[in-house]
Order: structure tokens, then sequence, then C-alpha cells
């Protein structure tokens, strides 16, 4: 029938329902998503910010319990810094090697002492120990334009599923 037909009913809804339902995953309609200092209703101060913190840093915390917050700090600083400057290539190999391999931190422990780590980003063997978050209508603004996504899945914070 003309005039039926609804992205909305036939697609979004629909995913939002297999996320939710079948994969068990967190759900939420960010199109009104509030902002502020210290984080609005996902935790993000603007719609600039990508990588949502407020998942990410317990998430390490939870698969990282041997850490100190040092290691943790550093690793949640790596993974949200600025990587406009790179090529997307790199920007995008860097990330890869986080998600795959985890985030090497360096930081000075009580002693003083520099302490290496590897801060795990994702448990790949154990997926339910990770925090699975699909958000629809959610908006993000780059350095020339203000866009609003239908369906993006985060993973311990971090964008992987776009939709």
């Amino acid at each position: 029938m003309p005039g039926e037909y609804s992205e909305d009913t036939l697609v979004e809804q629909p995913a939002i329902a297999l996320f939710a339902n079948d994969l068990n995953w967190e759900t939420a309609n960010c199109f009104d998503e509030t902002f502020k200092p210290g984080g609005g209703s996902q935790g993000r101060e603007t719609s600039a910010e990508v990588v949502l913190e407020k998942r990410l840093r317990p998430a390490l915390e939870r698969l990282n319990r041997d850490l100190l917050r040092e290691a943790i700090d550093e690793a949640v600083n790596e993974i949200i810094r600025d990587r406009s400057t790179l090529s997307p290539v790199n920007a995008n190999r860097e990330i890869y090697q986080f998600l795959k391999d985890g985030v090497k931190v360096a930081y000075k422990n009580q002693k003083g002492a520099t302490v290496n780590e590897t801060v795990r980003v994702i448990d790949w063997n154990t997926p339910a120990n990770n925090d699975f978050f699909l958000a629809s209508q959610f908006w993000i603004t780059g350095d020339l334009y203000k866009r609003r996504a239908d369906l993006i899945g985060f993973v311990n914070g971090i964008p992987l599923v776009f939709i």
C-alpha cells in the first residue's frame, strides 16, 4: 500500500528487537539524549564524543581486576584519544590492535617504578563478560556536520556496529 513503508517500523524497530530479545543487548533511544559537563544521559558531555566512557571504564575495571586504577586511566585515555590527524587506515589499525591485543600502558606504581601492563578491552573468550549497548537515533557532531545514526552498537563503550 502506498505510504505504508516506514524505515522505523520495517527496519529499525525489528533490528532493535533482535538485539534486545535475541542477543540480550541493552537498548536506548538517544534522540533526546542530554549533554552536560560530567556526563549527560549516556555519559557524554557533547555529541562529539563517540566512545561511551561511562560504559568503557567499568568494563575495563571488570576485565582487568588485578590492575591498578592508573593502568585503567591510561588505557581509557589512549582509547578516547583524538585520531582525526591520522589517516583512516592508521587510526583503524590502532583501534583494531586495542580490540584484539589490549592496550599497552606504562605508569608509575606507588614506589615510583615504571610498570608496563596490557589492559584487555574485550573478553573474546566469554562474551557475557562484556557490556553490549545498542543506541538508536544517536547524534554525532564532527568538524563539519551534525548527523544522527539510526543504530550504533557499542561493546564496552566502543562503537563497533553501525547500522
